[in-house]
């Protein structure tokens, strides 16, 4: 058999194509594993990564990392700046009347002692205000980094009363009303009582806050002996445009909130290996689910 030249040159287009295909399919495996690594350093807030050859693909890479670079410095910017603003303003808010009380209660004192004020009302408050102050610092103090939580069994039931029991006041207040409704008897989690408490204890807060007249709390098995509980309201609900974003720290849909609360409780459940999530939010209902594993 003889080849002709139009044989050698059908050829050489198939080995030219053959060998085209193999070098792209190697170069978009290297590109595959850049674009690879460069989502697992973002994910993980490491943006010093920069490749180095001049290609229009790497150039392309580098130029996501130092945009993802200049967004990140603005949003530390702007996050020092609501935290300095908020903490300023709540902690005037209690120093204020503690140094007003106090300078009242020093002036109607006579020569003799006695005072025109109840001494004993005045100091209680202003003890109550700074212990809020003190409660209001460490729970800043807990954004960079949640305590580590020292867990035990708990029975949902005597948490669950004794949470309900605490807001009893200011549930009453608004007109609301709150209860624990479990669909099974005897669950237990394996939790640090006053963190799991102090994410109860906000969610029903903003429940009242957005208008709510009833709570909700119901808690069951899932799979895998999860434990699931659920925090349901029919408040106000939560903006679409904000649904997935009530976790980011500082941000807030309230005028007076300060936006740390729900972030504060999704650290708290991911150092319980637990989850929090919005699952639903519409005219009817608001519902927030914790899963304990």
């Amino acid at each position: 058999m003889t080849f002709t030249v139009w044989h050698i040159v059908v050829v050489s287009a198939i080995v030219a194509v053959i060998t085209a295909v193999i070098v792209t399919i190697r170069t978009r495996r290297k590109d595959i594993k850049k674009v690879a690594y460069m989502m697992d350093a973002l994910e993980d807030g490491e943006l010093n990564f920069s490749f180095q050859d001049k290609n229009k693909f790497n150039r392309t890479l580098n130029r996501i990392r130092t945009i993802f670079e200049k967004q990140r410095q603005a949003h530390e910017q702007d996050s020092w700046t609501k935290l300095i603003r908020v903490l300023t303003h709540e902690i005037m808010n209690t120093v204020s009347p503690i140094a007003s009380l106090s300078d009242a209660m020093a002036k109607s004192v006579d020569e003799n002692g006695r005072s025109e004020l109840d001494i004993k009302a005045g100091l209680e408050t202003i003890s109550d205000s700074s212990k809020n102050l003190i409660d209001f610092v460490q729970t800043y103090r807990q954004l960079s980094g949640v305590a580590k939580p020292i867990r035990k069994a708990l029975e949902l039931q005597e948490l669950m009363n004794s949470v309900i029991a605490l807001n009893s006041e200011f549930v009453t207040s608004c007109g609301a009303v709150c209860v624990y409704r479990p669909q099974e008897p005897d669950l237990i989690i394996y939790a640090d009582e006053g963190q799991i408490s102090q994410i109860l204890i906000n969610l029903i807060k903003n429940a009242l806050q957005a208008g709510a007249k009833h709570i909700d709390i119901t808690a069951m098995t899932g799979k895998d002996d999860e434990v699931i509980v659920q925090v349901a309201n029919d408040g106000e609900p939560i903006p679409v445009s904000a649904q997935e974003q009530i976790f980011i720290p500082f941000y807030t849909t309230k005028k007076e909130g300060s936006g740390i609360g729900l972030s504060i409780s999704r650290q708290i459940m991911r150092n319980h290996n637990g989850t929090i999530d919005l699952v639903r939010s519409d005219v009817r209902q608001t519902i927030f689910e914790l899963r304990f594993r």
